[in-house]
């Protein structure tokens, strides 16, 4: 038996194509399939949310694993295609559901229990998603990801690396990430011009270096991060006034580095997690206006 799904074939015979727009590459190699459900670390007793179904590559494999799959698809043409064909196991529910626009709090509502969450996802969203996840970090257990290479190795970032940023920090201050896996573009149709990587991002339990954190406005982090990755070559008092944070003036944010123990001088990159929560906080704290 060939190590190949028949996706080619499928797309062919149901008149199906590869859609440039939803930025879609389909698995084909069954053998990596198998080992991406393999490392998610799911259990007979999960309830698992697939993001994007696709031809089924990955939702095959998980159904055998797990008691329930809730499958999110966009591309209409593909719900279509598994209505038809009724490929898909008693425990896999399709929904058609355009990914960033899923409520993952009222899915965990509905499998009372934090979301387990499985996806090879489209290149074109996986940044957007991200932050979704991270905005519903207390509602999931745990996301394995396939992503654009680029992407996944600015989730696990060293300080002071160039890849290190916005993604670094803020899913630093809600997770642990781990890259699981490597996978190359001839695993794909149509092949990518980038290689994959699958992280494995691990919301709870709650991390010990976010346990240890100082309670923070999560939403003000963001926006200062944001802020000081916005014109990362400038220093951190240029970049965070350029920002408007709070109103605050140059010289009010320059005296909240300095007491935050941080040189003004210095630039986004070289800021730990640590470093941005008491920022966060001492920000949090000026009275503005």
């Amino acid at each position: 038996m060939t190590n190949d799904l028949p996706i080619k074939k499928i797309l062919t015979e149901h008149q199906l194509a590869p859609s440039k727009k939803l930025g879609q590459n389909f698995l084909v190699h069954r053998q990596t399939a198998e080992r991406i459900v393999e490392l998610s670390g799911v259990t007979p007793e999960d309830s698992v949310v697939e993001l994007g179904v696709g031809l089924g590559s990955l939702t095959l494999p998980l159904a055998e694993r797990v008691k329930q799959v809730i499958g999110l698809e966009l591309d209409a043409g593909i719900i279509a295609y598994h209505q038809e064909q009724h490929d898909l196991p008693e425990n896999v529910t399709l929904i058609h559901q355009d990914l960033l626009k899923a409520d993952f709090a009222a899915l965990a509502a509905q499998t009372h229990t934090p979301l387990k969450i499985l996806a090879n996802l489209p290149y074109s969203i996986s940044n957007l998603l991200l932050f979704k996840l991270i905005e519903s970090h207390e509602s999931l257990d745990r996301a394995v990801l396939m992503l654009q290479k680029e992407v996944g190795q600015r989730l696990t970032a060293a300080v002071g690396s160039k890849e290190y940023g916005v993604l670094s920090v803020l899913l630093a201050d809600c997770a642990t990430v781990k890259t699981i896996m490597q996978v190359g573009p001839g695993q794909f149709h149509p092949r990518p011009k980038v290689d994959s990587v699958v992280v494995r991002i691990t919301f709870q339990p709650v991390p010990e270096r976010v346990a240890q954190l100082p309670p923070h406005d999560r939403k003000l982090l963001r926006r200062i991060v944001n802020a000081a990755f916005g014109q990362r070559r400038k220093t951190l008092r240029n970049s965070l006034s350029a920002g408007m944070i709070n109103g605050l003036s140059r010289e009010q944010i320059s005296t909240l580095l300095t007491q935050s123990g941080i040189n003004p001088e210095t630039r986004a990159e070289r800021l730990t997690l640590e470093d941005f929560v008491r920022l966060t906080n001492a920000v949090a704290d000026c009275p503005t206006g």
